[in-house]
């Protein structure tokens, strides 16, 4: 049995524990009893200490990798591992295929035909012109020379990972000889850049699936993982940083597109949809909101629409060139475990899993928000919502119907298949009406919904957050079990590292947006957190848990509330969110004002609904702050003091 805690000493040490157990057997002395026992249970004390020793270590070393921290617990508590990712066998319409070598034939058939098979579905639009909402930037992007100091930078901030390309290359290994290649490397990258050619070899793409969710024995229940060429991820990242700069410069991408933008996250486009819907309940009105899912939206993107589109925004020249080279010609193959497919022409999509996929995504749709004047939009690179208010239901949905035609007529003409199985709608009310609402898109119904889970919160029509709060505590009272089963195993600095890696993920998640709702349902989330916390410091439970809080330097859940909130206060005073939420956040103004004596404006409210977001909480407890808070020169001295 593997025991990498073992040194050559232990097992020596071990081996003259077995000898003085023959010796006591043979002699049956008190004296030969009283030597082995007393080594042995010296032994076992230092193995115990070199293996929590060895835990410790390897838990630091991945405390930022939240699957090598999972692998790490399950062999602490020896929990089952699931030795393949794939199942031995697959369905293929009435037949089922066992053997490997045609699964990943299959897998990789599957994933190539997926785009064009769902394109063809799509029905033509003689009616629609591409890119008819966008206007034609007169500017063009310029590719500015690489250096090897960028290379360098980019290179030491990736993160080590095991994950190899099909050259069998890991990052790890590109930073051990970085400096010996980097400048070949620096001269093949401008090069590329100067004459808008993707180098070939690096296209090759070593696809592994992945499953989503349903029956693991069906190909269409699992998404394509893209490994790509190490080098190709580098040339990739120096060529978003240009066109970051061009698009933010040039103000291209639309203030509804939270994806993938600096300065944006899934929770800001939280906030932005429950502000929206917060504000229509505090007027009296009704609030319907469509979330749109897409058929293998990143699968379906049309290369000849995509540069259509590129080049009207301003990317021309070489810039188009280098990515018209990046997205065409691409092959991949997909691996399961050591067996490997034959190699498939890509016709059209986007790479998933690699850097720069993303991007051309989110340009692809950025215009799908001029699809509609009347219905608003919020977008997280696919997942899409749009909504619309006021105080006639049937009216509203008169509306909808008719602006949904048109948003369907953009998703035909750019070929994105949309899945009307998982589209679903709500409508968010004061009122407990139970009125029949149909809604169809080009005459398919649309189910209704009193909860959804958008980008990884779920929503419910009274904005309370109580179902979400029990799907966090559900996930946290897992992971407390595991912290019990392991704390025989683990020192207490290693059980914080897991409460900082498995619990926080669950408590930090968009808590601005859902940690202040009603404290009758949030107290449950604090009194678990209070019970991992005793664990960790291996305190009585009856213990009070103010000092171990003080101790462990950890902030108590409502406090955790307010810190990312004023996280949230203190970038909206500097006016480094988005544009969306900017206009949520005016100032009072007086000539008698100084610097760090600013307010915000509460506005007026009505209901405690709009009172917990953050518009309203927040502005509240930045008016209160110190000045010496509120002049804080970073985000991390900010964060720091506040902390402290």
């Amino acid at each position: 049995m593997n025991k990498p805690w073992m040194t050559k000493g232990l097992l020596n040490a071990c081996k003259k524990k077995n000898t003085l157990y023959r010796c006591f057997l043979k002699l049956r002395t008190s004296e030969a009893e009283r030597k082995y026992k007393k080594y042995k249970n010296k032994l076992v004390s230092i193995i115990k200490r070199q293996k929590k020793e060895y835990y410790s270590n390897l838990l630091e070393e991945n405390k930022n990798n939240i699957r090598a921290t999972w692998g790490i617990i399950n062999n602490v508590i020896k929990r089952n591992q699931i030795a393949s990712t794939v199942p031995n066998y697959f369905e293929n319409g009435q037949s089922e295929i066992s053997e490997t070598s045609k699964i990943v034939n299959e897998f990789n058939n599957f994933f190539t035909n997926v785009g064009p098979d769902l394109a063809k579905n799509i029905p033509k639009r003689t009616n629609y012109s591409i890119g008819e909402n966008i206007k034609s930037n007169k500017n063009s992007i310029y590719l500015s020379p690489v250096t090897s100091d960028e290379i360098r930078n980019i290179i030491n901030k990736c993160i080590n990972k095991r994950s190899t390309d099909c050259d069998g290359l890991d990052i790890t290994l590109i930073k051990n000889i970085i400096e010996s290649i980097i400048h070949p490397l620096t001269y093949i990258c401008n090069l590329s850049f100067a004459t808008g050619t993707f180098p070939n070899r690096m296209k090759i793409a070593k696809v592994i699936p992945l499953h989503k969710s349903g029956d693991k024995h069906i190909f269409s229940n699992y998404r394509p993982i893209s490994l790509l060429s190490q080098f190709s991820k580098i040339l990739e990242k120096l060529y978003i940083a240009r066109l970051d700069r061009f698009l933010i410069n040039e103000e291209i991408l639309n203030d509804s597109q939270y994806g993938f933008r600096t300065n944006h996250s899934t929770s800001m486009a939280l906030m932005e949809l429950t502000e929206e819907i917060s504000e229509a309940l505090d007027k009296k009105n009704h609030l319907i909101s469509i979330f749109i899912d897409l058929k293998k939206a990143f699968d379906t993107v049309d290369h000849t629409i995509l540069i259509k589109k590129l080049c009207k925004y301003g990317i021309k020249g070489m810039a188009l060139k280098w990515i018209t080279s990046y997205l065409t010609d691409r092959q991949h193959y997909v691996q399961i475990n050591n067996t490997k497919s034959h190699i498939n022409n890509i016709t059209c999509g986007v790479p998933q899993g690699s850097v720069l996929g993303h991007k051309p995504f989110i340009i692809y749709i950025n215009d799908i928000v001029e699809a509609s004047n009347i219905l608003k939009c919020t977008l997280f690179a696919d997942d899409t919502t749009f909504y619309y208010s006021g105080d006639n239901v049937e009216q509203m949905i008169e509306v909808i119907q008719t602006e949904m035609k048109k948003i369907k007529l953009w998703f035909d003409g750019n070929k994105l298949s949309l899945n009307s199985d998982k589209s679903c709608f709500m409508k968010f009310s004061n009122t407990n009406s139970n009125d029949e609402i149909l809604l169809n898109i080009d005459e398919i119904n649309i189910k209704r919904v009193q909860e959804v889970k958008y980008l990884g919160v779920i929503i419910d029509g009274k904005m309370a957050w109580k179902l979400h709060i029990n799907s966090v505590k559900t996930k946290i009272s897992k992971t407390i079990a595991l912290l019990h089963r392991a704390k025989g195993l683990l020192d207490n600095n290693s059980l914080y590292l897991l409460y900082n890696s498995l619990i926080m993920q669950y408590l930090n998640y968009c808590i601005e947006i859902w940690g202040t709702t009603y404290k009758t349902y949030t107290n449950s989330i604090y009194i678990l957190q209070k019970k991992a916390i005793r664990i960790i410091t291996r305190s009585n439970y009856r213990d009070p848990s103010n000092p171990l809080f003080i101790k462990l330097k950890t902030l108590k859940f409502y406090d955790l509330v307010d810190y990312n909130i004023l996280k949230c206060m203190y970038n909206a005073n500097k006016r480094n969110v988005p544009a969306g939420l900017i206009k949520r956040f005016s100032k009072r103004h007086s000539k008698y004002d100084l610097k760090g004596h600013e307010l915000f404006n509460i506005s007026r409210h009505r209901i405690l609904v709009k009172e917990h977001c953050v518009s309203i909480y927040g502005v509240k407890l930045w008016n209160k702050l110190n000045i010496e808070l509120k002049n804080a020169k970073t985000i991390l001295t900010f964060k720091k003091r506040d902390k402290k």
